[in-house]
């Protein structure tokens, strides 16, 4: 058996924690830059506002006190998420962590007779010690688990856990589910399913193998075997990413060439800094820019240029020396420029690097690491304000946020003492 556990409109919730006077209000949080949606409150949800809807299509209601906006604080989300994590990880033997939201609790060895209680104990105890409401779905596989979930959050008869253990009751939660809100369908093969008659779960796990096999693939027959109540989605295996991305749209368009050389050295400085505490190494750097393209009265220019390094690297000298190589190649004079990132790609074990045979920086490349592993302990010790004590010249003096528009910042209540809260 699975238990997913789903904390309940994670970003609104971790606002409420320190501010309750959220509560029982609506409440959205806004993406970089305050550009639009990324979470709601129930309440928001009411008001009929979608996902990703522009703030400025409802700052109205902001102005007018029916609707409070909070910036993006992911330093505070992922410090409440750990909590939360660590709070699951001490009520099972095996838990395995899905998102910055989402835990499944492997049940094996607990006795069925106890996972109901087991279940209520854990949305007490997060809601508790960490402040953050939890919906649980306990299923014989992972598909059903998020399934349960859904319907745990949405009816408050559940008291946060939704259980499907018969026959019976899975039978009536897939006819009651969407079939464009089944994990592994989602919006994406949806339409094609409604055209054929494929309205809800139920619809889908009645037509046969071959039919599933032969319009959605391997894929769709995995979710068609977890929705028969038959687990085949293997567990998910830790191992490194394929690439890493640091991007930020800018607060307003940037058309001076050295502003985005240090706006490029700051990704890229970042993506060697997670490349380092990953334990990896890249291989590649790639540079991309985009001006804006909703000003159809502006030139548009949307450039990528990528940089393979000899031997692969993860210090932010060779990193963001591969960057700013990359970026000089594809910048144009006469352009505004919206967004730029950093992709480092060819990730491999950083134990795993091979120099070449004719690697004539093999000693400067070892200084570049003894250099590095510095810079990382300093900045580690340092408060989030000053999150980048130690940098290259290259990059912009004080905190790698700057020039985001945050107008609704929450305090980093938990991660920096220049922000803890204050009681008066």
């Amino acid at each position: 058996m699975y238990a997913l556990v789903d904390c309940n409109n994670f970003f609104v919730s971790c606002e409420r924690i320190f501010r309750p006077q959220l509560e029982g209000k609506a409440v959205v949080v806004l993406s970089n830059n305050d550009g639009c949606v990324v979470s709601r409150s129930n309440e928001s949800k009411a008001m009929g506002i979608k996902m990703g809807t522009p703030f400025y299509q409802i700052k109205g209601y902001a102005d007018k006190g029916r609707l409070y906006a909070c910036s993006s604080n992911y330093a505070l989300y992922g410090d409440i998420s750990n909590r939360v994590m660590s709070v699951l990880a001490d009520a099972v033997p095996k838990i395995e962590i899905y998102s910055i939201d989402e835990a499944y609790l492997h049940l094996d060895g607990i006795d069925p007779a106890k996972v109901p209680e087991l279940c209520r104990d854990i949305v007490a105890k997060v809601r508790k010690w960490v402040g953050v409401p939890v919906s649980i779905g306990v299923a014989p596989t992972k598909t059903l688990a998020k399934i349960a979930s859904h319907f745990a959050k949405k009816y408050k008869g559940y008291r946060g856990v939704c259980m499907i253990d018969s026959e019976e009751k899975r039978h009536k939660a897939l006819s009651l589910t969407d079939i464009a809100d089944v994990w592994g369908i989602g919006r994406r093969n949806a339409p094609k399913l409604l055209a054929m008659g494929v309205n809800t779960a139920l619809d889908f796990v009645s037509r046969p193998e071959e039919w599933v096999r032969k319009h959605l693939h391997l894929p769709g027959v995995r979710t068609w075997e977890e929705l028969q109540g038959r687990a085949c989605v293997d567990e998910e295996k830790e191992g490194h990413r394929k690439s890493i991305c640091t991007s930020r749209s800018f607060a307003d368009m940037i058309t001076d060439v050295r502003e985005l050389e240090l706006r490029v050295s700051d990704f890229a400085a970042m993506c060697a800094r997670k490349l380092r505490e990953e334990g990896t190494a890249a291989g590649e750097v790639t540079v991309f820019m985009y001006t804006n393209r909703f000003r159809e009265d502006l030139d548009q220019y949307f450039p990528s240029a990528t940089v393979k390094l000899g031997v692969a690297a993860n210090s932010a000298q060779e990193i963001v020396g591969a960057a700013l190589k990359a970026f000089r190649t594809i910048y144009r004079d006469g352009y505004k420029y919206k967004k730029a990132g950093v992709i480092v790609g060819g990730i491999i074990e950083a134990d795993a690097i091979q120099s070449s045979l004719f690697d004539f920086d093999e000693k400067l490349r070892d200084k570049q690491d003894k250099l590095s592993k510095v810079i990382d302990l300093v900045n580690s010790s340092a408060t989030s304000s000053d999150a980048s004590l130690l940098r290259l010249a290259t990059q912009r003096p004080g905190h790698y946020a700057d020039g985001i528009r945050c107008d609704f910042r929450s305090g980093l209540y938990t991660t920096s003492l220049d922000e803890i809260i204050k009681v008066h």
